[in-house]
């Protein structure tokens, strides 16, 4: 569908102008990157070229700022592209916790956390960047065809092919069969209680027998540095994790982030890792954790 246009009630000066649509571009430019920290620096050099733009020439300011926001978004990912491919264990997105982060700007903190989560990010990453600026620009924020095409330099049959390339994959990377929240809740408080209580047995019922385990250290913290498949193997490095005195001493507690209940675990000194979990057929069939401490900012 088409972008829509400003309201006759937006305000008139550019300034207002680019604050009403600055958790917008956050969000366009987090589904592109993965990464809060990178969304808000790409939002300011956006807000740089808005600056300098002569105004009366835009006809949609909504639309060009979101085609300036993905284009300096896609940059981003090539430059990042070499540090990615350097980077220690797997890479997971940065999480956003629902309650805003006090340092940042927390309207868009808040419309992050409550409009992306974990699991459609880790998809998202799985697509090329082009592909992922199309998919998010087209299916999240409404843009139509002809308008991608120039945000992104591309013909609109290009812009087609590439959204139905992800939407395809998208789909094809959605859990089987979800359960809704309060059931994830509830699978979640008992992994807790399995875990925190060193109940073998429990834990071992409410982990799926081809469980994948993710885990992001960033070669800071300890972690896996290949994915661990398999309740067996996902178990032994639980308790691994859990029998070390810095395991011993976390306290782990259920916390909205992304927009799903996850379980954040604290130390003495701040929040030490972000865990979250897929749930089908009420038993978890992916854990994602987020121990890399440059990630944790917004949680």
């Amino acid at each position: 569908m088409p972008t829509e246009p400003m309201p006759s009630d937006a305000p008139t000066d550019s300034t207002g102008i680019f604050e009403q649509q600055r958790s917008t571009l956050v969000g366009a430019a987090y589904r592109i990157l993965g990464s809060r920290v990178e969304a808000e620096d790409v939002v300011q050099e956006a807000w740089i070229r808005w600056s300098e733009v002569d105004h009366d020439t835009v006809e949609n300011p909504r639309a060009y700022l979101l085609t300036v926001t993905s284009r300096l978004a896609l940059n981003r990912v090539r430059h990042l592209a070499t540090r990615r491919e350097s980077y220690v264990g797997p890479w997971l997105p940065e999480p956003v916790a629902t309650s805003p982060d006090p340092r940042a700007d927390g309207a868009a903190a808040a419309q992050l956390a409550d409009e992306v989560s974990m699991a459609m990010l880790i998809v998202l990453e799985s697509l090329s960047p082009l592909e992922r600026a199309a998919f998010v620009l087209t299916e999240v924020f409404g843009m139509a065809a002809p308008e991608v095409a120039e945000a992104l330099d591309r013909s609109p049959a290009a812009v087609r092919q590439l959204v139905h390339r992800a939407r395809s994959h998208v789909e094809a990377r959605q859990p089987r069969q979800t359960v809704d929240v309060e059931r994830h809740r509830q699978v979640t408080e008992r992994f807790i209680a399995a875990a925190g209580g060193g109940d073998v047995e429990a834990l071992m019922q409410v982990l799926a027998p081809d469980i994948v385990l993710i885990t992001d250290g960033g070669g800071i913290k300890q972690a896996a540095l290949r994915p661990i498949h398999g309740s067996d193997k996902v178990l032994r490095w639980l308790i691994g994790v859990l029998g070390t005195p810095e395991g011993a001493a976390a306290e782990y507690a259920l916390r909205q982030v992304n927009g799903e209940t996850a379980i954040v675990a604290t130390a003495p000194d701040g929040v030490d890792s972000v865990i979250f979990l897929t749930v089908e057929d009420d038993r978890i069939t992916a854990l994602h954790a987020i121990l890399n401490p440059e990630k944790l900012g917004a949680v």
